[in-house]
């Protein structure tokens, strides 16, 4: 492939403009994406929910693969191809070496079919709750057998109803199931024991009887309902995800170069993360008004501090309205939903 004049002009920016391959039909030629898509690894504790390190991931054929391209867009000389799975074994591994306490590790299939990254986090003994697809193989008494397969089998008396979480609309109600497996993994040894134990868990919508999978890891035994909670965890991180976005502009990026798109990511990253921190330090708050928000305290901020044409009596007073009703509002979702 033959290298693209830089900046493109207008009328060749459908074609060798810094979009992904998917995005080549989008009809303007003034906005840029940059030149793959983004991977992130959020850090979630019971107080505070915040993005922890990101990558940018270069397709290997329509980047890679052309050295000019790669350079007029700034792509350092020594990047190398990785896959997704890859680039958050890098970001879970240095998040480890930098004195990170975490005991669990969660993501989508894309993470969870890759056996790479399943090893490296059986290596540091951090647990793990991975979605996988239904088409996974895995051993169950001897026998390999796809995951969805082996669900079909699942008795009723075996299936146990958890909430998975509080939701927008109260809390999430699943049937969950499990059992051992004994896939030995990546890290077993020569006689075929693993450091550790491993379970396929299954969730199953009581409304829709939709079926997920989910591959996990210990190094200790673990019981159903603390599988559950870390499955959850995906929820959570979807809405720091989010929140990134509608509050931090993080999907808000109009670059062309590689270190362009890594500034702008890293502040929306920050200005998250103080954000986060101001929403977890404040005071009890009573129970006719939810706590303060980050899109709440994104809206005062920018009345009293960027644009304070009204008054900070009338700004707190419209924000103690909007968080009474908000809580008022939360209380009836919750209170119809409370049973499944």
């Amino acid at each position: 492939m033959a290298a693209a004049r830089w900046p493109p002009p207008a009328d060749a920016a459908r074609s060798r403009s810094t979009r992904h391959p998917s995005d080549q039909s989008a009809p303007h030629p003034r906005f840029y994406q940059p030149p793959g898509r983004p991977v992130a690894g959020a850090h979630l504790d019971p107080n505070l929910k915040q993005l922890l390190d990101r990558r940018l991931y270069l397709p290997e054929r329509s980047w890679l693969a052309d050295p000019g391209r790669c350079h007029a867009a700034g792509v350092p000389a020594q990047t190398t191809f990785a896959t997704k799975p890859a680039l958050a074994a890098e970001m879970v591994a240095d998040a480890l070496d930098a004195g990170l306490a975490a005991r669990w590790v969660s993501g989508d299939e894309v993470y969870g079919q890759d056996p790479r990254l399943r090893a490296m986090l059986e290596r540091r003994r951090i647990g793990y709750v991975l979605a996988i697809a239904g088409n996974l193989r895995v051993g169950l008494e001897g026998i390999d057998r796809d995951v969805a397969d082996i669900a079909t089998g699942v008795a009723d008396r075996h299936w146990h109803r958890y909430r998975a979480g509080q939701g927008a609309k109260g809390p999430r109600w699943y049937a969950w199931a499990w059992a051992r497996i004994d896939d030995p993994g990546p890290e077993a040894d020569d006689e075929g024991e693993g450091h550790g134990y491993r379970w396929l868990l299954i969730r199953r919508n009581l409304t829709t009887g939709e079926l997920a999978f989910y591959g996990c890891y210990a190094p200790k035994p673990m019981p159903l309902a603390a599988l559950v909670k870390i499955a959850d965890i995906r929820w959570a991180v979807e809405e720091v995800f989010q929140a990134a976005k509608g509050q931090a502009g993080l999907d808000h990026y109009q670059v062309r170069r590689w270190r362009a798109w890594y500034r702008h990511v890293t502040l929306a990253m920050l200005a998250l993360a103080f954000l986060a921190a101001l929403a977890a330090d404040q005071p009890p708050c009573d129970e006719r008004h939810i706590p303060l928000t980050m899109p709440e305290i994104r809206r005062l901020l920018a009345a009293l501090v960027l644009s304070p044409r009204r008054s900070t009596a009338e700004v707190l007073r419209w924000s103690s309205w909007r968080r009474r009703h908000q809580a008022t509002a939360r209380h009836c979702h919750y209170q119809r939903r409370s049973q499944p």
